[in-house]
């Protein structure tokens, strides 16, 4: 794998080849403060979530020219744009009944899809990016019996994104129907379709009993051009699993990207901290985990 681009000939590549980055409000609310933590540790890449706290599918036009302006000025490119498109309920299964429509201030339910779809279309293009990360429900009590019905309207979504030039990445999400490697790889292949693809989360998926590496990557490898990054212990007390910096929690990060470097992967990935330490502070809990991040790679 080549270098990122963008590295001034002879400075050490972080990364070491891989296109990493970090979902920027994991940082800070700040997109200043986020990109100028990220391009510190001269990685390239961000991911787009939630913008001066605001979710980045509301986001002023103003705000959205204003960010690009500083991505740009720090020579950074975005992976994706992660929305949270599919991260409700699913039509007729209530598994929150308490959820509520509220497009103003970014509370979004099933009668929102399409609006969000070509919302994410054009927030793609302006950003330079195919890449738009989407779910699958909430997780229902049996996902198996709501199985059939998420792999069609997730088809149907993908027939929207291949005439727009898009490309869906759904995330494997603990919360939601699709939250392990295998169960992403099965409706990854059902569909069958260049216009959903998948984000390969090992962090959600051993939170639903998987084994992330070797198991669940087996399960998608080559089905996905988009990674997050981040990792869980379990907690000796209450003997639950919780999310740990990079490194040092118990999936086998080491033995991933072998692999991945075994399989020339040329696809993106973000870190997504999660963890927290114990004063709360997201900056230094991020710093605490991308330095266990490039430690492994």
């Amino acid at each position: 794998m080549g270098a990122l681009s963008g590295l001034a000939a002879g400075t050490p590549d972080p990364a070491h080849g891989f296109h990493l980055g970090i979902i920027t409000d994991e940082v800070a609310p700040d997109l200043g403060e986020a990109l100028k933590f990220i391009s510190g540790y001269g990685l390239h890449w961000c991911e787009l979530r939630e913008l001066w706290g605001k979710n980045l599918m509301i986001l002023p036009e103003a705000d959205l020219s204003r960010a690009k302006g500083l991505i740009a000025h720090r020579g950074m490119h975005v992976s994706d744009i992660g929305t949270p498109i599919f991260k409700w309920n699913m039509p007729g299964a209530a598994t929150k009944p308490s959820e509520k429509h509220d497009f103003a201030v970014g509370s979004f339910t099933e009668e929102d899809s399409d609006v969000l779809l070509n919302q994410a279309f054009k927030l793609a293009r302006f950003f330079g990016t195919r890449k738009i990360r989407i779910f699958s429900y909430w997780r229902a009590p049996d996902p198996e019996k709501v199985y059939p019905q998420v792999r069609d309207r997730l088809a149907k979504a993908a027939l929207l994104a291949k005439n727009n030039d898009m490309v869906l990445v759904l995330e494997n999400e603990h919360e939601c129907n699709v939250g392990t490697g295998k169960e992403l790889g099965r409706i990854l292949r059902d569909v069958n379709s260049p216009a959903l693809r998948g984000v390969w989360d090992p962090g959600n998926a051993i939170m639903l009993g998987e084994v992330p590496y070797p198991d669940g990557y087996l399960a998608v490898k080559g089905l996905f051009p988009h990674m997050h990054i981040k990792d869980a212990r379990k907690n000796v007390l209450t003997g639950r699993l919780e999310w740990a910096p990079v490194g040092g929690g118990v999936i086998d990060f080491k033995g991933q990207f072998e692999a991945l470097r075994r399989d020339k992967y040329a696809g993106t990935m973000s870190l997504e901290t999660h963890y927290r330490r114990p004063d709360g502070n997201k900056m230094e809990s991020s710093r605490e985990s991308l330095l266990g991040l490039l430690k492994v790679v």
